[in-house]
């Protein structure tokens, strides 16, 4: 039995949730990436006894947390990195954004569906973008979503200087394999690409026979941008915590230069918690993942036994990709609103026709999101 209480929905009333807010009270909210878990119980006593200290003031990053996190990337997934690499940020999307700046050239290519905020980084950046599908393969129950190297090569442009890359991917669920990530890394070798990647979500693999591959690992002479975060894996998001990892000395002044008056030393709050999260020897993850895996498995038997709705295999993160466009709704979003369910509009993520379903969540939410939802299917 797991000694973390995963089960208990906490009452965020009060607390101007962001998830909980934006919908109605009649509406159950399984759309942003922020789930209902309380954070660990050594992380928040760790958060507490800061907060015991009395005294918040600005704070510079502690060396306890860098060589905790250097430990972690080589414990966890094989990269042994340095601290003169590590850039923290208050989150992986500024990261995003930064890079889009420290990257040369006049255009972004930038696979879809991918996670809404990869998208507005070109405008943000006064680049272009230039978004390029996914494909789905594979038979029932292990359809999923892979990257297409013709399409690349068939997109790219002369003035292209970055790639931007989510893996484990948002919405999808997808990890790529090594085997993809070293055709990507070649692909953007011979084009002479910076390749941005967000791997925010590399401690939620789901699958046992799954593991994730750090793509900057695969060629240290590629220019690269790795972004890390302990927010997802933890249920911390609101304390904004992020790391880049940049091994190219010009790259990195780059991206220092691109960040420079714009974002200062994190909330010591956020340190605290980060130099926990990646110091742990905790069961939380594997706990963690088994409630997640279990939660994945029961909306993947719910959908399969609907009509006119598909999901690809979720393989990490806790997002599902519903494929609703064989309802043929003028209004997904509104529909699925009018029976008490708050996803993400595919829509924003490239994916028209396509609702995300957090299912990162207490296991009576979930059954009372699929009932409403198999209503709400049943009721087009």
């Amino acid at each position: 039995m797991s000694a973390y209480d995963f089960d208990t929905l906490v009452d965020r009333t009060g607390t101007s949730s962001a998830k909980w807010t934006y919908y109605g009270p009649d509406v159950l909210p399984f759309w942003v990436a922020d789930m209902d878990f309380r954070a660990p119980p050594g992380l928040l006593a760790a958060v507490a006894d800061r907060l015991d200290h009395g005294v918040l003031g600005y704070t510079m990053t502690p060396p306890e947390l860098e060589a905790a996190f250097i430990d972690w990337l080589e414990r966890r997934h094989g990269w042994k990195v340095v601290e003169d690499w590590l850039v923290w940020l208050p989150g992986v999307v500024p990261g995003l954004n930064l890079a889009g700046r420290a990257v040369g050239g006049g255009s972004l290519l930038i696979p879809a569906p991918v996670y809404f905020p990869f998208l507005a980084v070109p405008g943000h950046v006064d680049k272009a973008g230039i978004v390029v599908d996914l494909e789905r393969t594979g038979g029932p129950g292990r359809e999923r979503w892979v990257m297409d190297m013709d399409r690349f090569e068939a997109n790219v442009r002369r003035d292209t200087g970055g790639f931007l890359l989510c893996n484990p991917q948002n919405p999808t669920g997808r990890v790529y394999g090594r085997d993809e990530l070293e055709a990507l890394v070649e692909f953007c070798l011979r084009h002479g690409l910076t390749l941005v990647s967000d791997e925010i979500h590399c401690d939620l693999i789901l699958d046992p026979d799954v593991s994730h591959t750090c793509v900057a690992c695969l060629a240290p002479e590629l220019p690269t941008i790795t972004l890390f975060g302990p927010n997802k894996s933890y249920n911390i998001p609101g304390l904004g915590v992020g790391v880049a990892v940049i091994p190219d000395a010009d790259l990195r002044r780059a991206f220092l230069r691109a960040r420079a008056g714009l974002i200062g030393p994190l909330s010591p709050l956020a340190y605290v918690a980060a130099q926990w999260a990646y110091s742990e020897r905790t069961d939380w993850l594997p706990s963690l993942n088994g409630y997640l895996r279990a939660n994945r498995d029961r909306l993947q038997e719910i959908v399969a036994g609907l009509s006119g709705v598909e999901m690809t295999h979720v393989e990490g993160t806790y997002l599902g990709w519903l494929d609703v466009r064989e309802l043929d709704l003028d209004d997904p979003a509104g529909h699925f609103e009018g029976h008490g369910l708050g996803f993400s509009d595919g829509e924003r993520f490239g994916g028209s026709g396509f609702q995300r379903f957090n299912f990162g969540c207490p296991r009576t939410m979930l059954e009372e999101g699929l009932a409403r939802f198999v209503a709400s299917v049943q009721n087009v």
